[in-house]
């Protein structure tokens, strides 16, 4: 009996100290961080109801709810959100809405009007396929990425992200032009390729991330927001910015979208040419000397800075300090936890993950987490949209809470690898 008694003493000493190394390596942030979604996110479930052609986005002026229709550009975003939340909570209440909210979008995979439909389509019914094995959404999908396809130009191996437009204050006519933004949907291609064996849509992705990389990625690994082509030879005409500071400037989250497609490229390609991209436009983030020390970058690195010249009605006068832009390091957060992973170099994949952990940090604290009731539905404040149109400065955006969910997910599985 003394045996027995000692045995399971034992045991219970080991499981608890077990116990005690999970909680102690567990990150507080997670948990208080998807506590607090939750009252807001009910919050954003009951204004919403049943309204499948208006989907959130952010806070107008005024403090009331802006929404976007079913055919723009982030309507993927809030099933997505709901997906994170099921994920992290298993509550079938998140899974019950997340369906609704997904299946809401199906027209969509028709939609060629932009580029966008990998943000639309990928973030949510991609999601969606993590928790449900259904043939629907997959071949939902496979059809939305062929509606991306169409918009592929063989001559200018890259998809066209808008429809010919004037350039910000008319200044150029922009034909064909391609945003850094573009590299986030070419996901949805890989996974296509995958399911239907069809190399063509593998074809179609790399070839456009390989001309981004040559043309939107300059030499020191900054970026570009917005290359315009000549859609009958392929040439480059303009390299310029529509919500950035200034076409030579670099906007942040335009900095972050390069660093997350690059990432996922090379984890799709295992191309080391993707890799060192990424890894570039990481290290330009982290080491630029106007990033502030918490990480969360002003929303263009080069704003209001001498011999930068905006082509916008720019005042200093109206900003006394220049706006935060929390999707842009939400965003690169998610991004440096897969880079960290990923990359072959052991200094950078300590210094990616530090530096990952340290925006998270940042984000969770009570500075850009909404855990005061700043406003009902979002969770992370002070985010900022497009500052050279007036349009979404310093507001919570539907985007920057689904970056930063994924980030916390990812940073608890690799948290969890390294219990085990």
């Amino acid at each position: 009996m003394k045996v027995y008694f000692y045995c399971l003493t034992f045991v219970f000493m080991v499981a608890t100290l077990s116990g005690c190394q999970d909680q102690k390596k567990a990150d507080p942030i997670i948990a208080e961080s998807f506590n607090a979604a939750t009252p807001l996110y009910d919050s954003l479930l009951k204004v919403t109801g049943s309204n499948f052609t208006d989907y959130p986005h952010a806070l107008n002026p005024d403090g009331s709810l802006k929404f976007l229709q079913i055919d723009e550009w982030t309507g993927g975003f809030w099933p997505g959100i709901l997906w994170y939340m099921y994920e992290y909570t298993k509550d079938n209440h998140w899974k019950e809405e997340a369906r609704r909210w997904t299946e809401s979008l199906e027209t969509n995979q028709y939609n060629t009007a932009h580029h966008d439909i990998g943000f639309m389509m990928y973030c949510s019914y991609g999601n969606a396929l993590r928790f449900e094995d259904n043939a629907r959404y997959r071949d939902i999908l496979i059809q939305s990425a062929r509606s991306l396809c169409e918009r592929y130009s063989d001559t200018v191996q890259s998809i066209q992200s808008w429809n010919k437009r004037k350039s910000k204050g008319d200044k150029n006519l922009w034909e064909y032009p391609v945003i850094m933004d573009n590299m986030m949907n070419l996901e949805l291609l890989f996974y296509a390729a995958k399911v239907t064996k069809d190399s063509s849509f593998r074809h179609i992705a790399i070839n456009h991330a390989l001309q981004t990389m040559k043309n939107h990625v300059r030499t020191d690994y900054s970026s570009y927001h917005v290359v315009n082509y000549d859609p009958k030879t392929g040439k480059v005409l303009h390299r310029q910015t529509l919500q950035g500071f200034s076409d030579q400037s670099t906007w942040a989250r335009g900095q972050a979208w390069g660093i997350y497609g690059f990432t996922m490229t090379y984890r799709e390609t295992r191309d080391i040419r993707f890799l060192k991209t990424a890894e570039g436009m990481a290290d330009f983030f982290l080491n630029h000397p106007r990033l502030p020390s918490d990480k969360v970058p002003f929303w263009d690195f080069d704003a209001g800075e001498e011999g930068y010249v905006p082509d916008w009605d720019y005042r200093p006068e109206k900003f006394t300090e220049k706006p935060r832009d929390a999707s842009a390091a939400a965003i690169t957060a998610s991004a440096l936890l897969e880079l960290s992973a990923l990359t072959a170099d052991v200094h950078r994949k300590g210094k990616y993950k530090e530096a990952a952990i340290a925006i998270l940090h940042t984000l969770a604290s009570g500075s850009y987490l909404n855990t005061q009731g700043d406003n009902p539905y979002f969770l992370l404040k002070h985010s900022t949209g497009n500052l050279p149109s007036s349009n979404e400065v310093d507001v919570p955006l539907i985007y920057a809470d689904y970056y930063y969910l994924e980030a916390l997910l990812r940073y608890r599985k690799q948290q969890g690898k390294e219990n085990t």
